[in-house]
């Protein structure tokens, strides 16, 4: 059944992968996004865009009332670490205030099913690998602290109102700032920049953070399946999207030099505040509810596909 479907952040890296598949699949698509991280060109072909933010409460209900929307995709958080414990209200603002403001005009809308894409950074240091989805949640930074108070609004205000609630928790490429591991190898690669590690004390097996990276397709693939996922009672779910397995910063770099045939130049770096030695998802919910597992998420995959794409776009997609 095809459907009327809201993507804020609909022009980042996953969303606008998101839209792709959800353009494919026959649905009809909008995304919302004030292109301060994502980028207009990255919006597929056959979606439309409204430039604005989520805290727009007018903007934000005439455009539910006008697109007719059914279901929401929202993926428009801030979401650096690092930013989060400099800034902390910023964090609230933007992933909570702004968050509430689109939760509360898509109850009144009557929006039937609201899918939150979340952070396995809301279980701060887990006492336990793999993480599962009845983890504490315990973010030890105010990014994850955001993105669990939201979860909890929507717990909340959506299922008393008819709205169907699910929650993937997950890590997922064109930042300005760039954080994120993989293109920050690749940019190595490329010859731009040394890459930064940014701890190697951890009490892992190579002294380097470990993290379960799953490929932006198969991401996707979950967000589209939780759109029509029967519910239990109503009750709002929550589901870890993973591959199941860690693989640490200096494996990675390993496999990056093995996929692009280049020396991938690092810099050694003190921990950065926040992050966690190990995140690994508990895959078995998603594989029972959402009939989901990572298809395309081998580390060599996700490094190649990755590749071809910044040596096409070798200055993103401010370059053309």
């Amino acid at each position: 059944m095809t459907s009327r479907i809201l993507v804020t952040g609909g022009a980042g890296y996953i969303g606008s992968v998101i839209v792709d598949q959800l353009l494919h699949r026959g649905h009809a698509v909008v995304v919302l996004d004030d292109l301060s991280t994502g980028h207009r060109q990255a919006v597929p072909r056959g979606a439309g865009l409204v430039h604005g933010n989520v805290g727009n409460r007018e903007l934000v209900e005439a455009l539910l009332e006008r697109e007719r929307i059914e279901a929401i995709i929202h993926l428009a958080a801030f979401a650096l670490v690092a930013e989060s414990v400099a800034q902390p209200q910023k964090y609230v603002t933007n992933n909570v205030t702004a968050g509430r403001v689109l939760l509360e005009a898509a109850v009144r809308a009557k929006v039937r099913r609201f899918v939150f894409s979340s952070s396995c950074a809301v279980y701060g240091h887990p006492a336990t690998i793999p993480i599962t989805e009845d983890t504490p949640q315990r973010p030890v930074n105010p990014y994850g602290e955001t993105k669990r108070d939201f979860e909890k609004l929507l717990a909340e205000a959506g299922p008393p109102q008819g709205m169907g609630v699910v929650s993937s928790e997950l890590r997922g490429e064109d930042h300005d700032p760039e954080t994120h591991l993989i293109p920050n190898v690749l940019a190595a690669a490329l010859g731009k920049r040394p890459l930064e590690i940014y701890g190697t004390d951890y009490p892992t097996g190579d002294g380097t953070a470990v993290r379960d990276y799953v490929h932006v397709a198969d991401i996707a693939d979950a967000h589209l399946r939780a759109l029509d996922v029967k519910l239990d009672g109503g009750a709002a779910l929550a589901v870890n999207l993973g591959t199941g397995a860690g693989r640490s910063v200096r494996e990675v770099i390993t496999a990056a030099r093995s996929v692009a045939g280049r020396d991938v130049p690092t810099v050694e770096r003190p921990r950065r505040p926040g992050d966690p030695p190990e995140l690994v998802a508990a895959v078995s919910r998603a594989a029972t509810v959402l009939g989901w597992r990572a298809m395309h998420s081998s580390l060599e995959g996700i490094l190649g596909s990755a590749w071809r794409w910044h040596q096409a776009h070798p200055h993103g997609y401010r370059g053309g």
